[in-house]
């Protein structure tokens, strides 16, 4: 049996959008990969590159042997030690948030999406838009929009100035730290405390990021539970949770990562354990082999996570990509990469643990057309897959290296019409007999109109809006629009933590960088 979900403090999470999952996958396949996963931990094992996370294992009755790479161990994880790991593992999650009506409480049996940002990007993408003559043109008069791009370095102000905007974004559901801060007071001493500071200080949704240094976790804790209003209330509904990519494909344990997932497990915090290699090159490019490496590597994760503190809150984290065949680069835009990840998401579906999982990443270096189709059909094929939380959603570009603040505004536009198109169906038998009586009152009217029974339907909340960020007759506006929404939310002072919070978290969390260098 499952554990059951910890006493929960009553609160309103944010809906998300409950799906009747798509399945690609019958349940044999599952049952296919799920086997060859097993059989893939026992022959050829993990290379594991941390000692005690092999002690580990050994204790819980792993075989583990001395490698003949240097400082490893070939760890042989038997299926029924794997059996006991997914059973031990919550089918729920509660991802806690400053505003407690944004809390995200993730089920397992309960294909509720959200979607939120992800990666870590050097490149922050400004974009403004200038008015210029149509060349050639006979009528002085005409004039086009032109978008004129911009890139600059990461740091913490960017970093900072992207939460408030996704803060601010509707279809937003969550926030992992989606700007690298390259300033050049960071080092690897204090980069996370200044991550999750930039990230909280404008942030009211769950906060989510990797952990760049062991010896940080206790801070960034501490800051979290000064955000949540104490100790326990972090441990009831935790504002942050971590990511730990600790597989490095094909199949090898990699040490500090490794250290991290012991060390976050026996606090019990939430933890994402996450896999991303590469089809074509870190792992198989078929589907069959692709999804039985990436699962064996996440199940041995969250293997040593329910080993190391049973009851751990894990999610299943599926970050599966494709290469490019001429460059060995990372291909988002393949029909592949959608068919890695709505297998993910049924075989988290099997252990009933919630799955994290990716959506939204295009390799389009700009925001335009390109960008738009890579990523809207990843965007609608990985939801109607039921995949609880998909990252990478809102303003990624040029694969996962830069970030876009006018993306993120077409991408939420884009996720809203997703959303609606993804609900399901909600009529009840007495609303099929409302609908035939509004045609035949119609009918007996004479006008032929159904205008004025719309507004009962827009209270049901099925009507969906026009499209975002729609121009005129005769105009595509889109990117103009996106940079205005961009505008309008950098008028406002966000959600900002209150001065007093800001005060007590410089008081008690050494290395931030002055507060200055945070204020938009």
């Amino acid at each position: 049996m499952h554990r059951e979900a910890s006493a929960r403090p009553c609160l309103q999470a944010r809906p998300g959008v409950v799906v009747h999952p798509v399945e690609r996958l019958d349940r044999a396949r599952v049952e296919m990969l799920h086997d060859a996963s097993l059989r893939i931990l026992q022959d050829p094992g993990i290379l594991c590159f941390n000692e005690e996370a092999a002690a580990v294992f050994g204790d819980a009755g792993c075989s583990v042997e001395r490698a003949a790479r240097k400082g490893a161990s070939v760890v042989r994880i038997p299926p029924e030690a794997v059996e006991r790991a997914v059973e031990s593992a919550p089918s729920t999650a509660l991802l806690g948030a400053r505003d407690p009506s944004n809390a995200l409480l993730l089920d397992a049996e309960v294909p509720r999406v959200y979607f939120g940002t992800g990666s870590e990007t050097n490149v922050f993408l400004e974009t403004e838009v200038r008015r210029a003559a149509v060349p050639g043109g006979d009528d002085e008069g005409i004039a086009t929009a032109v978008p004129l791009h911009r890139e600059e370095r990461g740091s913490v102000r960017r970093l900072a100035d992207s939460a408030r905007l996704c803060d601010a974004l509707e279809n937003v559901d969550f926030f992992i730290r989606n700007v690298n801060v390259q300033d050049e007071e960071i080092e690897t001493a204090n980069k996370d405390v200044n991550v999750f500071f930039a990230s909280l200080l404008y942030m009211s949704k769950h906060v989510q990021a990797g952990l760049t240094d062991l010896a940080a976790l206790d801070d960034v804790i501490r800051m979290g539970e000064i955000v949540a209003g104490g100790a326990e209330r972090f441990r009831e509904a935790p504002p942050i949770s971590f990511i730990a990519c600790l597989v490095k494909s094909p199949l090898q344990m990699v040490d500090d990562t490794t250290a991290k997932v012991i060390s976050i497990a026996r606090r019990g915090v939430p933890l994402v354990i996450s896999s991303s290699p590469q089809g074509g090159s870190t792992a198989p490019i078929q589907e069959e082999g692709m999804v039985a490496l990436i699962n064996a590597e996440i199940l041995a994760g969250i293997t040593l996570a329910q080993i190391v503190n049973p009851g751990t809150p894990v999610l299943y984290g599926a970050v599966p990509v494709r290469a490019r065949l001429d460059t060995l680069h990372d291909l988002y835009g393949a029909p592949e990469f959608v068919h890695y990840n709505t297998a993910c998401a049924q075989l988290a579906r099997r252990y009933r643990i919630p799955c994290y999982s990716t959506a939204g990443v295009g390799d389009s270096k700009v925001p335009g057309m390109q960008a738009t189709v890579e990523k809207v059909f990843s965007h609608l094929a990985v939801a109607q897959a039921g995949a609880q939380y998909i990252h990478y959603a809102f303003g990624l570009l040029d694969r996962t290296g830069t970030f876009s603040p006018v993306q993120a505004v077409i991408d939420d536009a884009n996720v809203s019409v997703v959303k609606d198109i993804i609900r399901p169906a909600s009529f009840e038998a007495e609303d099929v007999e409302a609908a035939l009586g509004d045609v035949r009152k119609v009918m007996a009217s004479g006008t032929g109109l159904f205008a004025r029974h719309i507004r009962k339907q827009i209270r049901r909340g099925i009507v969906s809006e026009p499209y975002r960020l729609e121009g005129s007759v005769d105009r595509d506006e889109v990117i103009e629009k996106a940079c205005a929404r961009v505008a309008e939310v950098r008028a406002t002072s966000g959600n900002r933590l209150s001065d007093d919070l800001v005060e007590t978290i410089r008081s008690r969390v050494q290395g931030l960088l002055p507060q200055d260098r945070f204020e938009l």
